[in-house]
């Protein structure tokens, strides 16, 4: 009977320090933060933070196969130009009390792809597209580092290929 009591009384225990953490919470101390206290990421509301996690959502439903091509675009491209404005600071900002003055025209022409036409960056060395060298940017030697003329596939100096 003796045995009875005694694995009664360890089972019991045994059961009540298991289910101690669920039913009484932790004690904290006086001086130590709890965890629910302080700034968590997930918590920023910022618009371009806003924006960026709904570009890496969209990037994920493609991925995963909800989201069809056509609407990944579309999508792609709303938050592309939210996140944009975000970035450059347009995006709840006030507008100066003095007009800017209209910027000069350049007499220049502006770069161009030979399969998306000119764009609008300024200084664009590639196409924000696809990504090919615009006809306007010089191409280097990526040993020698040699200007290379549009057209070459090796290097006049080095002898070595050019990267396409």
């Amino acid at each position: 009977m003796l045995e009875l009591v005694l694995g009664i009384v360890l089972a019991t225990a045994a059961t009540y320090f298991v289910l101690l953490p669920i039913l009484r919470p932790a004690v904290e101390t006086a001086g130590a933060p709890s965890a629910d206290e302080g700034e968590d990421a997930a918590d920023d509301m910022s618009p371009q933070t806003v924006a960026l996690r709904a570009l890496k959502e969209i990037e994920f439903d493609r991925a995963t196969g909800k989201l069809s091509d056509s609407d990944y675009e579309q999508l792609k491209a709303k938050y592309t130009a939210e996140a944009l404005a975000a970035l450059r600071g347009r995006h709840g900002a006030r507008s100066s009390p003095l007009p800017r003055a209209p910027a000069p025209t350049s007499v220049l022409r502006a770069p161009a792809c030979p399969e998306h036409g000119a764009r609008p960056e300024m200084g664009a060395i590639f196409c924000s597209d696809c990504g090919r060298r615009l006809g306007s940017a010089p191409g280097y030697c990526t040993r020698c580092g040699t200007v290379l003329e549009s057209d070459a596939r090796y290097c006049n100096r080095c002898g070595a290929r050019v990267a396409a």
